[in-house]
């Protein structure tokens, strides 16, 4: 996760949590609220593939700052943000799918959870089969259950974090910077897993909205 992205995502991990702008916020949250409780019936009721592969593609020829437009600043246990995070969790796989797959292959490798069978990846996970993941992930919202979508992607940030601790452990003597980065990237994957499975507890309620 650089500090840099290539075209078509074009701002940072960092600039995302950032993510301001001079609308009302009551409107912002209204229409965060409506577009995605439009978008997720409509292709849900859809028997268009094709529809489907380009959502899960979108970003790829948009860029992800126009998901954020919508949803960046959504409520993290919320539809939009749950929309929006599946979708910046695929950005920034696809942005270092080498250096993400090493951390969730760690992840994997030392786990003592049912996560690795929950995210359900292929092992051993490279970067081809990592970004396949993240778009399983990603079509999973809009096709079959959603709330298994949710915890397929909870899964895979805490194999992620595991596996970027793991990392940190090993970088502290010789690399104390890399350790510390590492561990404030496992920190985050964490928190972030923590809201998938709040979302996907809201979502089995009928809740999430």
């Amino acid at each position: 996760m650089t500090d840099e992205f290539h075209k078509p995502t074009q701002f940072s991990g960092a600039k995302f949590e950032s993510f301001v702008g001079g609308e009302d916020p009551a409107q912002i949250s209204r229409v965060a609220h409506e577009t995605a409780g439009a978008l997720l019936s409509r292709v849900r009721q859809s028997s268009d593939q094709g529809v489907v592969d380009r959502l899960v593609a979108f970003t790829d020829e948009h860029g992800i700052d126009a998901v954020a437009e919508l949803w960046a600043r959504a409520s993290p246990r919320s539809l939009p943000g749950a929309l929006w995070r599946i979708y910046l969790m695929r950005a920034l796989v696809r942005q270092d799918a080498e250096g993400i797959a090493y951390l969730f292959q760690r992840g994997t490798e030392i786990a003592t959870t049912i996560d690795p069978v929950v995210a359900g990846a292929t092992a051993p996970t490279g970067p081809a089969e990592i970004i396949a993941l993240a778009d399983q992930i990603l079509r999973g919202l809009f096709q079959g259950d959603f709330g298994v979508a949710l915890d397929r992607a909870a899964a895979f940030c805490r194999i992620t974090a595991l596996g970027a601790t793991s990392v940190a452990d090993d970088s502290d003597l010789t690399s104390p910077e890399r350790a510390s980065e590492l561990t404030t990237r496992a920190l985050r994957l964490s928190q972030t897993a923590t809201e998938f499975v709040s979302c996907a507890r809201l979502w089995r309620a009928g809740s999430l909205d």
